[in-house]
This record gives structure tokens, sequence and C-alpha cells, in this order.
């Protein structure tokens, strides 16, 4: 089956969703006011509370939801076959991710910009709000040793896109500046940086001088360095020192220097990146060589964990947390949460799309994609790279050569992951911050302390853990935990968003039914996983890392969910 007329037919339902279902949500459900002030005008303060435009707003909110996730996710999901991780991708973006996204960056905005955990102290109680809160906390953790994992990985799989991430960062700072200044916009400036990057990515491909490689520097992989570490073993730890440095900056800046300025750029390097996928799928019209439905994926079940592999793509606790975190803070009008939260949850959808696309007509032939997809492990493992090949491949139907395609794919993930990784790190400190205030702990309502607790157990574990991909084991090992506990976040942040509603006299179908699915998906997915996968009770050996964190997170979500429905019948107002 030729691949475009799968893709035509999902962005068309993407489209009609977004012409329709959110306006519809918006005046009906949600009930936008255009005339409301909102947080970044009333709580001004130059520093997380900025009035942004929203366009420039929406590249900073895509670009931070959409990291790697919506890729790692679905090249992963695929194993079972591409008819049910398309579907899921599609429906679960029009029926649960717009829904989520949107409603809880409208919730926020009428809370002051407050968090989705801290809001749950209305609706509730001041217990429910710590039990989330701490949800939130373990799972932003995560993400931080996830995220700053894979770029790791890409930087030592593909050196010739680091000079590219490295030429962005001061740049982005010069065109923020300006801008807040108000000497001058962010488009053109942003689109010459973006031309720069990739001219300089195309170079290095070509020139090994301009390649950062740190393995070749350190005599390769079998040359042991320090400590008994390897070539790409000590390459990995002075990247994630690297990474952990940037991120501790990035996430104290004010959001104007370099958070908005570079999502800005990072925006038109996904919606470039998209058009040529996109451009290159219809104009070469490749065939779909993956099965439908994969029968020889017997070692792992697809009911429930497709539904938790796929999380950020389809639906995502983590964008709620972008949603309240930090974007809430940033709108301008109260209207432009229709466009930059609906459509931003479809833009992702729009990723994972492609990422599906470019995986499933990467083989030549069923055989080919089979023995490379021969267990979920080997997904795992390699769907990401996969990806990047499959995406380039695509590319050269745009003339583009393979080798320039595949760093420029690599600096487009790399990009995502990287805003991802330190939004993650500055919501990390919030949330340090709100409980160092609720228990009248003083450090952690410390800027910098705050901050530094948030890079140093995040780069730990990442780093400490040992697992199958030896020193640095930490973001591989957590995959699976991420996707339940992702999930589990979202069902939550739509629990709350129920309650909202139904305390105000609006109708709830519309979130109460994604949240049963995802909430009944998830628990049962966690369950599995908690009880039998990594306690060592079942068939397989104990993991103590995953079953403690997963233990607390289920423990957590299963007290919080008690407390809503025993508050559910409240019917105080909260608008």
């Amino acid at each position: 089956m030729p691949a475009s007329w799968v893709a035509a037919l999902s962005l068309f339902l993407f489209f009609v969703a977004y012409r329709y279902y959110s306006r519809f949500l918006a005046e009906k459900i949600y009930r936008l006011r255009p005339d409301a002030m909102t947080p970044a005008h009333e709580l001004k303060d130059g520093v997380d509370y900025v009035p942004a435009n929203k366009y420039i707003l929406w590249g900073h909110h895509f670009t931070s939801i959409s990291g790697a996730a919506p890729i790692v996710g679905p090249a992963i999901a695929v194993y079972w076959g591409w008819l049910p991780a398309m579907l899921w991708v599609v429906l679960g973006t029009i029926f649960a991710a717009g829904v989520h996204d949107f409603g809880v960056m409208v919730l926020s905005v009428r809370n002051k910009g407050q968090s989705i955990g801290v809001i749950a102290d209305k609706l509730i109680g001041r217990r429910g709000k710590i039990i989330f809160l701490f949800i939130i906390l373990i799972l932003v953790l995560m993400v931080n040793a996830v995220f700053a994992w894979v770029i790791s990985n890409l930087f030592i799989s593909f050196p010739a896109s680091v000079i590219s991430i490295f030429i962005q960062i001061p740049l982005a700072v010069w065109i923020g500046y300006r801008a807040y200044r108000k000497t001058g916009g962010m488009l053109i400036p942003s689109l010459i940086i973006l031309f720069v990057m990739y001219f300089a990515a195309v170079i290095a491909s070509y020139v090994p001088a301009l390649q950062i490689d740190f393995v070749r520097y350190f005599g390769g992989e079998e040359n042991t360095v320090v400590f008994g570490l390897n070539g790409v073993e000590f390459s990995f730890f002075l990247w994630i020192m690297i990474l952990m440095a940037y991120v501790y900056i990035a996430s104290t800046l004010p959001v104007w220097k370099l958070l908005q300025p570079r999502d800005f750029i990072n925006s038109h390097q996904l919606l470039l990146g998209l058009l040529i996928l996109y451009l290159g799928l219809f104009i070469s019209s490749p065939e779909i060589t993956a099965p439908a439905a994969n029968a020889a994926a017997d070692d792992v079940s697809w009911f429930p964990l497709l539904f938790i592999t796929i999380a950020c793509g389809a639906i995502s606790g983590f964008h709620g947390l972008v949603s309240s975190g930090t974007t809430a803070k940033q709108l301008d009008k109260e209207t432009d949460a229709r466009f930059i939260g609906y459509l931003g949850a479809v833009g992702e959808g729009t990723l994972a799309l492609i990422t599906i696309v470019a995986v499933v007509t990467y083989f030549s032939t069923t055989g080919e994609f089979l023995d490379h997809y021969h267990s979920f492990e080997a997904a795992g493992a390699t769907g990401l790279n996969v990806f990047v090949e499959g995406a380039a491949v695509l590319a050269t139907a745009l003339l583009i050569p393979l080798e320039a395609a595949q760093t420029i794919i690599a600096v487009i993930v790399i990009s995502f992951a990287a805003t991802t990784l330190d939004t993650s790190v500055r919501l990390m400190r919030y949330i340090l911050n709100e409980l160092g205030a609720e228990y009248k702990v003083k450090p952690l309502t410390s800027l910098h302390i705050s901050t530094m607790i948030a890079v140093g157990s995040s780069a730990a574990l990442v780093l400490i853990p040992e697992g199958p991909r030896g020193f640095g084991s930490g973001g591989y090992l957590l995959w699976p935990l991420f996707g339940t506990s992702n999930q589990l976040l979202a069902a939550i942040s739509l629990m709350i968003v129920t309650i909202w509603l139904k305390r105000n006299g609006r109708s709830i179908i519309y979130t109460l039914v994604p949240l049963i699915f995802v909430l009944f998906m998830t628990l049962w997915a966690m369950t599995e996983q908690v009880f039998f996968d990594w306690s060592g009770w079942g068939d397989t050996d104990s993991n103590l890392l995953l079953f403690g964190f997963g233990a607390v997170i289920l423990g957590f979500a299963v007290w919080i969910i008690l407390e809503a429905v025993h508050l559910l019948g409240k019917r105080e107002k909260t608008d």
C-alpha cells in the first residue's frame, strides 16, 4: 500500500479536527474569554511571566512538547504493525491529546498560571495536591534522564550534528535581546540562523575536522581512557556533563533570553523538517513494506503496551506540565490557547505520523523489516536510528544527499530533545520551589539551589544505573517506566479538568471518555509491569530501579484517584 495515501487521509482528519472540534471545545466546553486578563499580564515579572506573540509561543510550546518522544515511541511501536500504531496516533491526537493539552492550559490560565499540580489543591484538596506534585517530580526527573541519554547517544552516533547545535545557542540569545528591546523581529533572523545551522551541518558531514567526535579523540571504542571507561563510555560521560551545565544555565535564564528565541528557531526547524519529509513522501510515494499487524510479535503483547509505548504523539502527561508550567505563564490572550494547545498537539501528531511512515517504508521487503524488528527489545534498541535513516531516504526525493540529510535529521531531533530537556529542568525547579514553599523548606525556594538539585539528581539517574547498555544505562532502563508514568499523569490531569468542568456545570463527556480509556490502559500496564515484570515475582529477573519508582508512582496514583472520586460530587464553582 502507498504510504502517501495513508498519510493524506490522516492529515485530512487532523485538519478537520482542528477546524471544527477544537472550535467546539473552545466555545462550548472551555468557553474562552477574549477580554480576560491572562497571568502573563497580571503577574508580569520579566522572567517567567512574559506575554508572548502567539506564533512565537506556539513555537516554544510545540518544540517543548515534541522532543524525541513522538519519534522514539512510534519507531518502537511499529513492531506490532503499522496499522495499530497509526490508529492510536491519529485518534489519540484528536480525541485525547488535543483535549488534554488545551484543557490543562485553559485551567492554568484561569488559576494565575499555576502548574496542574498546584491547581489540584483547589479541586481535590491539599493532600491530593502534594501527592500529585510528587508524581510530577518523579516524572520530570525521568524525563531529564531519558532525554539527556538520547541526546548524548545522538551526539556520539552523529558527530557532524554537534557544531550546528552549538551555533544555535549564542545566535538565539542575540535575537532574543533584539526582540526584547524591540529593535527587531525574530522571523527573518531565525530563518537566517536556520540556514546557517543547516549549512554547517552539511559541511560538517563531509569535513571530519568539523565533527566533534569525542570517541575518535579518545582513541576509539576499544581504547580505555580513564576509570576503566572506554572511548564511547567516557564520551557519553562528557556529553552528559556538558548537557547538565547547559540546562543549568538555560533553565535559570529569563525565558525571553534563550527559551523563547531558541524555541522559535526550533519551531521553524520542525516545520521545515516536516515539510521536507512530507514532500519527500508525496513525491516518492514509497510502499509500506512493514506488516499492518505483526503476527510474529508474540514476546510482548500490544494490548495494553501499545498505548504507553506511544505516549507523546497520542497523549502525554508531560504536555500538561508544559501547558501549565511555562506556556500558560506566557499566554498573551486567553483565546490563543486553542491555537497553541490543540494545534500544538496536532503538530506533534503529524511528527509521530511521519515517524511511522519513515520507519515502515525504509525496508525493502517485509522480511527485512521482520529481521530487523525481530523482538520488542530489538525495536527499542534501534528504532531511533532507523527513523533517522528512513527520514533521510524520504528527504533524498528532494535531491538532498543522503549523508547530509542524515545529519540534518539528527540536528532536528537533537534540537527538539534539548528543548524538552531544559524545559523539563525548569519545570522540576518550579515543583521543588512549590514543595519548598508548602513545607517551609527555604533552600528549596532558591532559584539556584533548586536548579542544582534538579540537575544533579538528573545526572545521577542517567549515569549511575548499570544495565544492558553498560555505563550510563539509566535513560534506556527508564524508558518503559517513562511511558506508563507519562500516561498516568495525563489521565490524572484529565481527571482534574473533568472535575473542574463538572463543578462549573459543563459537559464532561469530552474529557471523561479519554480519561477512562487512558486510565484503564495505563493502570493495567503499570500493574503488570510493577508486580510481574520488575518485582521478580514473575518469569523475569527483578529490576529494583524500575520496581521502586514504579511502585511509588502507582501507589500515589491510586491514592490520588481515590481522593478525586471522593470529592467528585462537590459542586463548588472554581472558574
